[in-house]
């Protein structure tokens, strides 16, 4: 099978059940970012200073994120067989969560995104993940969405947060607190 298809070469794609559609369109933008938002997760898996949970984690997050492509890329009402997310990996999120702060420190304050290389490719994917959020959002203005995707998603940047000060913990680094200059 060849990777190239020549279908795109117009700026049009094809979503699954057929509908053609602009790659401008806010659903190729939303779906485009949770591609993206897979790939720094690929990135930050590459490290070996994440600790083996987290990326046990991360790597059935990247699963769960094709899920999520595929859902993006398939309109409810097309009929087209495809996954489609549940509420099932949304409470996983949520238990990873928990687990890993209850070995962290509370936080008082903002923190800077830095730290180690690890804890900051976590903090680039939240970012990412924020802004497939804000994507997703513009769909479900003009088009129903799967009922799960925005919760997943939300909890995903929740999730990669902790993890990243999780990451830095491993590794004795501690959080960076914002320093907010009074006039």
């Amino acid at each position: 099978m060849k990777i190239y298809t020549r279908t795109g070469d117009g700026g049009e794609s094809r979503l699954f059940g057929g509908v053609k559609v602009q790659k401008s369109s806010d659903r190729l933008h939303a779906y485009g970012t949770i591609d993206e938002l897979n790939a720094i997760l690929g990135l930050a898996r590459s490290y070996e200073s994440l600790p083996r949970d987290t990326a046990d984690q991360v790597m059935n997050i990247q699963s769960d994120l094709f899920i999520v492509g595929a859902d993006l890329a398939t309109p409810l009402e097309s009929g087209a067989s495809t996954g489609r997310m549940t509420a099932e990996p949304t409470k996983k999120l949520e238990e990873w969560i928990d687990a890993m702060e209850k070995t962290l420190s509370p936080l008082t304050t903002f923190i800077l995104p830095a730290g180690s290389q690890v804890a900051c490719s976590l903090h680039l994917a939240r970012t990412v993940c924020r802004r497939a959020e804000r994507w997703m959002t513009l769909v479900r203005h003009t088009e129903p969405l799967n009922e799960h995707l925005l919760p997943y998603v939300n909890r995903l940047s929740d999730y990669l947060f902790v993890a990243a000060r999780y990451a830095n913990a491993s590794l004795g680094i501690t959080d960076e607190e914002v320093r907010v200059k009074r006039a």
